[in-house]
């Protein structure tokens, strides 16, 4: 009886929940096998060309074949910041250079630019003067007008009459105005300065009894001709003392 218990004591114990049994299976080989995952590995189609076509592809260092800039692969590098890549219609480099204005082009432009400035008379000795000599001074555009011109900046300075009983600083305004825009418009420099000297104010009835037909000026213009030069070495004489105090004042350039 002890040894029917031994024997009973020492056989194996069985599980309440056997595995299940498969048929015509060999249960031995299905220990030695290796386990597999709940989810296998998804398949990724054309996977072995895109490989072979990345093994093939362009490398790194390699330069693109003549008459092919932009083959597979390789695509242009972007342009550096504020590098400027154009050229020509020959393709040769930008033609490089210096634009400058003499002053009397300036004078020039706001001689023009202020004859129809209402209540100014004249700029003192310029071209639209309403002295008694105007024919003879009438290619003197510039007579009057000072200026200072740098390469970018402009400063001007200015003699004239002004028409009586007129608001003057309005009339100055005007000036201003007029100098800036068509001097900025035509040139592109910047006016930073206007000074005004008035030297002279004038009633219509004085303005229209200097006033001289064409025919008489011609008629009368050799005879003046020694006292208009006369005055007109006083004016330059007076124009040289003005630059002059300029010149003191301004030891240093107004413009750039």
């Amino acid at each position: 009886m002890n040894n029917d218990k031994n024997e009973l004591n020492n056989d194996k114990k069985v599980s309440a929940h056997p595995d299940p049994v498969v048929p015509n299976t060999n249960h031995q080989a299905n220990e030695n096998a290796i386990p597999m995952t709940e989810a296998p590995d998804p398949v990724v189609p054309n996977a072995e060309k895109a490989v072979a076509g990345q093994q093939n592809g362009p490398k790194p260092g390699d330069h693109p074949a003549p008459g092919n800039p932009n083959p597979a692969g390789h695509h242009p590098a972007p342009p550096k910041p504020g590098h400027n890549d154009f050229e020509g219609p020959t393709g040769d480099a930008p033609v490089h250079g210096s634009l400058t204005y003499d002053d009397k082009v300036i004078q020039k432009i706001i001689g023009i630019a202020l004859e129809h400035v209402d209540g100014l008379l004249t700029v003192d000795g310029g071209f639209f003067s309403n002295i008694a000599e105007k024919l003879v001074n009438t290619d003197n555009v510039t007579a009057g007008i000072n200026t200072e011109v740098g390469k970018k900046q402009v400063a001007v300075d200015l003699d004239i009459v002004v028409e009586y009983d007129r608001n003057i600083p309005e009339i100055a305004d005007q000036v201003k105005e007029v100098i800036q825009k068509e001097v900025t418009t035509m040139t592109q420099l910047e006016v930073i300065e206007v000074n005004i000297n008035v030297v002279d104010v004038k009633t219509i009835a004085e303005y229209e009894e200097e006033q001289e037909t064409v025919q008489d000026k011609v008629s009368s213009a050799a005879s003046k001709t020694g006292d208009f030069a006369s005055r007109q070495t006083n004016k330059a004489k007076h124009a040289a003392s003005r630059a002059s105090d300029r010149i003191e004042e301004y030891n240093e350039p107004r413009v750039k």
